[in-house]
């Protein structure tokens, strides 16, 4: 199965227009109590969310995963860290290219695989305004040359 497949729970649509990704990678997420309901009841918001190699290992800082209704007292706290599992030879990897000026890990996804939650994370260099801005005059060239593809296909 191909990385980032399975049923998408949450995206981080943002994450595409500030970051230019070049690598991704697909981590498994430790979890605690009540969260993976939540996950599987779609209560994830990754905006603002980011991750950090921290110690030889990857934590996931601000994801919120909202409290599940029915876990009363042994909810978990919406907002805290989260540590990601990777190989150690990702995480090495990923150590050297985040040290590089420019460079952040960022969360793409959260889906589940095979009953587990997965976060696709990629290696994403910050976009300046200018190329947010030529991005989006490519983006809008593109429309208007598929409008106008279909405005033709009407005519025959």
């Amino acid at each position: 199965m191909p990385k980032g497949t399975g049923k998408v729970v949450a995206q981080n649509k943002k994450a595409n227009h500030d970051y230019a990704i070049e690598e991704t990678y697909e981590t498994g997420i430790v979890l605690q109590g009540t969260e993976i309901k939540a996950i599987r009841a779609g209560r994830v918001n990754l905006k603002d969310s980011f991750a950090r190699v921290q110690q030889g290992e990857v934590f996931l800082h601000n994801m919120h995963i909202s409290p599940y209704e029915q876990g009363n007292r042994y909810n978990h706290e919406p907002l805290r860290t989260r540590k990601l599992l990777l190989h150690k030879k990702e995480i090495s990897k990923l150590i050297g290219l985040t040290k590089e000026e420019g460079y952040a890990l960022v969360p793409l996804k959260v889906y589940l695989k095979n009953g587990f939650a997965k976060v696709l994370i990629g290696l994403g260099k910050g976009k300046k305004k200018y190329d947010k801005r030529e991005d989006l005059k490519k983006k809008e060239a593109k429309r208007e040359v598929e409008r106008a593809f279909r405005e033709r296909q009407k005519d025959y």
